[in-house]
């Protein structure tokens, strides 16, 4: 029988009960598209114009505090509001639907130096933004409309990033979101039908398969999951079954700063370039209601495929029939393995 990896085929995401079309032999095609611009982090720690920067002007009026940690506030241009009103059916008929969409956005930023990122902060200082994202879960989870909490990175101007500060979002909603509903209803689904965790049963078999870790350490693994999407998308998944962050121990809390500290260091070295990527944390709804199916876990979904300039497009096909990749996962993390966790592009930076 041939090796699956050396010819198109379909891969099941059991997270979101879809598929994805594998065509590795694609890597091999000319390249005559878009061709971006190398990101290079920024050199300066401080920027008079950053909106973000301590002591600044931010674009709605506010002025930022002269702040020497983490500093988190109501984003200015928030795509949810905590006070919209109720809403139903605009018309009388069942295709014309809408509800309700209230929630709350913060900004959250993670270092008062500007020309920083999660790859060259540094442990300790990571582990500060753990602590921080958790402190906002439970505060935002409190709140008796919220049902789910949203914690996200958009790292670098390819993926929207409007500031190179230092920074992530959370969005907590009146209701949970398509991506973590459906995840809801796979996991549960698998609980119910085994007996058994979807994301602990799914850890079992990649570590005995091994070729798709790329590292691990005492309490949580790094992969490029068998039905990744994104080029050199990866899986960040906690070994202990649990829900949320505030469930981490302070021992998991370092282990969760110590493999983004990882992670994101091998991907600036993989192309020699600051790398984009949206990451967000996936984590079980809020309220009153248990769900002892859900597993901890973040998706980081980088753009490139090539090299710092060539990205991957989500357009024909991937929009109209389904997600497709050109090269494997495991070709993804063979690649992501061979990468050094010491930044071998740039100088050492001065932590503040």
């Amino acid at each position: 029988m041939e090796k699956i990896g050396q010819f198109p085929h379909r891969r099941w995401n059991p997270l979101r009960q879809s598929w994805v079309l594998v065509s590795p032999h694609r890597t091999q095609r000319p390249w005559q598209g878009e061709v971006g611009q190398k990101a290079a982090p920024s050199e300066v720690a401080y920027d008079p114009q950053c909106y973000l920067c301590p002591g600044n002007q931010r674009a709605g009026g506010a002025t930022n505090p002269a702040y020497e940690g983490i500093f988190s506030f109501v984003n200015d241009y928030s795509a949810l509001l905590p006070d919209s009103p109720s809403v139903s059916e605009l018309a009388a008929s069942p295709l014309l639907v809408a509800g309700s969409a209230r929630g709350l956005c913060k900004v959250l930023c993670f270092h008062p130096n500007h020309s920083l990122t999660l790859a060259s902060m540094t442990r300790t200082q990571i582990r500060r933004v753990v602590d921080a994202w958790t402190q906002e879960y439970k505060e935002l989870a409190g709140l008796d409309w919220i049902e789910y909490v949203q914690i996200f990175e958009n790292r670098g101007a390819m993926m929207g990033a409007s500031n190179p500060h230092p920074h992530g979002q959370i969005w907590a909603t009146g209701f949970v979101p398509d991506e973590p509903a459906a995840e809801t209803t796979a996991q549960r689904e698998h609980l119910a039908r085994t007996g058994h965790c979807l994301l602990c049963d799914y850890m079992t078999a990649e570590s005995a398969a091994g070729e798709r870790v790329i590292f691990e350490n005492a309490h949580f693994v790094a992969l490029v999951p068998w039905w990744a999407t994104w080029p050199f998308e990866v899986l960040l998944v906690s070994r202990r079954h649990l829900g949320a962050l505030p469930e981490l121990s302070d021992d998991e809390r370092d282990g969760l700063a110590d493999v983004l500290k990882r992670l994101t260091t091998r991907f600036d070295n993989l192309f020699q370039t600051s790398f984009p990527y949206t990451m967000g944390f996936h984590q079980s709804p809020v309220g009153e209601t248990a769900y002892p199916e859900w597993h901890f876990h973040a998706h980081f979904y980088p753009p490139l495929l090539r090299s710092a300039t060539v990205r991957k497009f989500m357009v024909g096909f991937e929009m109209l029939g389904m997600p497709q990749r050109d090269i494997t996962p495991e070709d993804a993390a063979r690649q992501l393995r061979a990468c050094s966790e010491e930044h071998s592009w740039r100088k050492a930076e001065s932590q503040l």
